[in-house]
């Protein structure tokens, strides 16, 4: 079985709180992205197996996708196994979400292979275990998402606007980010709030990340990014998740691929032209 696996972009971010548990509250706008790892799946009597190519994914059992295997497995009853094989072209460690859309695709995907045993919410009860990020893949359209993450409204107000993912060339660890967040720094009045989300998104205003500080103390490349895309025609450019990658929001396509052939030029950057799935 050959599936798609998205990644995702934040569209706006704001941290509320730490929680007892350690995990934060936040409010987000997250919608799935054009920009896809493909995962193959090959159900047997085996064990779960995972391969990629990519240095940085895990082939063992602290793979997302191998996790989520065997949580299917586990519910569903089933004594056999899978092979996964993944062709990563999302970033790795980009904020971009690769790695819980993996996950999020096998529980999908195996569920279909097994006659839809489970329904969309059980699954995103399973997801939920595996991360924060998880249930959102399950669900597959904009969501306004509260909680850590994992209550998810869905959000009719976007197009599928074009835009630029730009990949600086390093990976940035978001359990890092979020443990040197000072939330002092977040409560700026003067800073968008959630609700005007509710009635439609707006690119000049609403484009605003709460992690984009942490991360830019540590790599200041990322303001460089958001500039970079600004200046080659950007509505607007922002920080996804925790990093390190940016995308930058175009009025078209067509300016949006003059962009990426513009900044393709600059070493160790990598860049997609991809569009928002909404």
């Amino acid at each position: 079985m050959k599936l798609l696996s998205p990644a995702k972009i934040n569209l706006f971010l704001r941290v509320l709180g730490r929680r007892s548990d350690g995990y934060h509250e936040l409010e987000t706008l997250m919608a799935c992205i054009g920009l896809f790892d493909t995962v193959l799946l090959t159900v047997g009597d085996g064990p779960v197996t995972v391969c990629c190519r990519h240095p940085l994914v895990p082939e063992n059992e602290t793979n997302l996708a191998v996790k989520a295997a065997r949580l299917f497995f586990r519910h569903h009853g089933h004594q056999g196994g899978v092979h996964i094989e993944i062709d990563k072209q999302i970033p790795v460690g980009a904020g971009l979400g690769g790695g819980s859309s993996n996950a999020a695709t096998v529980l999908k995907g195996l569920n279909r292979h097994f006659g839809s045993p489970f329904s969309d919410s059980s699954l995103a009860e399973m997801a939920l275990t595996l991360g924060a990020d998880v249930p959102f893949f399950i669900f597959g359209r904009p969501a306004l998402a509260t909680g850590i993450g994992e209550r998810l409204d869905p959000y009719p107000h976007l197009t599928r606007l074009p835009l630029v993912i730009l990949y600086p060339g390093f990976a940035v660890s978001t359990a890092t980010v979020y443990k040197n967040l000072n939330l002092g720094l977040t409560k700026d009045e003067n800073q968008p709030k959630y609700f005007p989300l509710i009635s439609g998104f707006i690119i000049e205003s609403h484009l605003f990340n709460d992690l984009e500080a942490v991360t830019l103390q540590r790599h200041p490349e990322i303001a460089a990014a958001k500039t970079a895309l600004v200046k080659n025609g950007a509505l607007g450019a922002l920080m996804s998740g925790s990093g390190s990658s940016v995308f930058g929001v175009f009025a078209d396509t067509d300016s949006a691929r003059r962009a990426c052939k513009a900044l393709s030029q600059r070493r160790g950057w990598r860049l997609f032209v991809a569009e928002i799935l909404a």
